[in-house]
């Protein structure tokens, strides 16, 4: 999961709920101070919220973009039904970000917003634009989004070794309670090679609010996506020839390989950022660097 480096919002920002026509979204807004030169959404990915992009909002802001990012559905805030399976497929999540996009633009009125998903949060947003480019296709409405990145995002299953690990939570789910899983999973952390510098007590104490905050069938749901996505970007290339794409990670990714990350930007013909000293979350892990891409590729 996603550790934001800090928790404190910039003044630029400030924490609200987004009405659509789907709910209500939890979400984290920044308002630029000058001239505004745009709009964005920002989409987690599993076991994620908003605030993975906290660190994200000030230099957006402040370069001029009025930056919104949401909880999904079955996430931290937002919430969602417990006895629903279909309400986290992919295809209603990617409803949800369309909703999203719709009310954004109709609240700001600057323009269509530039849409990023991080890890699941790509392939959410990849089934939002399929989707809005069939409704396009069938005599409806151009894409609304100005631009598309794919943050630490790949074309279809996660990697094997993650999707061991991926399957095994969502075997237990059913079964044991949050906070029981929470506690093996901080033990395998801290035995495991992928343990990391300790977060401060307060992000800490957020991570474990956060996990306990999800929805347990949002986790079965998409955890099961995660293990065995459809490559999907043959589909994503045939609609997306004019709305400039971005894929972007870090050096080292455990959830889809870098170089096949790297095809993926190829596939698509796309614009290919790699972060350095970044793993799967550049968006909290080097945030000045990250933001810096995410501008050159909006101006």
């Amino acid at each position: 999961m996603s550790t934001p480096p800090f928790l404190t919002l910039p003044p630029s920002a400030r924490a609200l709920r987004v009405v659509t026509a789907r709910g209500r979204f939890a979400a984290l807004r920044a308002e630029p101070t000058g001239k505004v030169r745009g709009s964005a959404l920002l989409v987690p990915g599993f076991t994620g919220s908003k605030e993975d992009f906290i660190a994200l909002l000030e230099p957006l802001a402040s370069a001029g973009y009025r930056v919104t990012a949401v909880d999904q559905r079955g996430q931290y805030e937002t919430g969602g039904p417990h006895d629903d399976p279909a309400a986290y497929a992919v295809a209603a999540l990617g409803a949800d970000v369309r909703a999203l996009t719709e009310a954004l633009a109709a609240e700001d009125g600057s323009g269509p917003p530039h849409l990023l998903g991080h890890s699941l949060g790509g392939q959410v947003v990849r089934e939002a634009v399929l989707a809005a480019a069939g409704a396009a296709a069938n005599g409806g409405p151009a894409l609304p989004w100005a631009s598309l990145t794919l943050m630490s995002t790949g074309p279809g299953p996660i990697d094997p070794a993650e999707a061991e690990r991926t399957r095994l939570l969502v075997g237990v789910l059913p079964t044991m309670g949050l906070e029981e899983i929470w506690q093996v999973m901080q033990q395998m952390e801290a035995d495991g090679a992928r343990a990391r510098r300790r977060p401060s007590p307060e992000v800490a104490a957020f991570l474990h609010r956060r996990w306990l905050a999800n929805v347990p069938q949002a986790l079965i749901t998409t955890g099961g996506h995660l293990v065995a996505a459809p490559d999907r970007v043959a589909e994503l290339a045939a609609v997306t020839a004019g709305l400039p794409a971005l894929v972007l990670s870090g050096v080292q990714d455990y959830a889809w390989p870098v170089p096949e990350q790297t095809a993926m930007a190829e596939r698509l013909g796309a614009r290919r950022v790699i972060v350095a000293d970044a793993g799967h979350s550049p968006n909290a892990e080097q945030p000045a660097a990250t933001a810096e891409a995410l501008l050159a590729h909006w101006g």
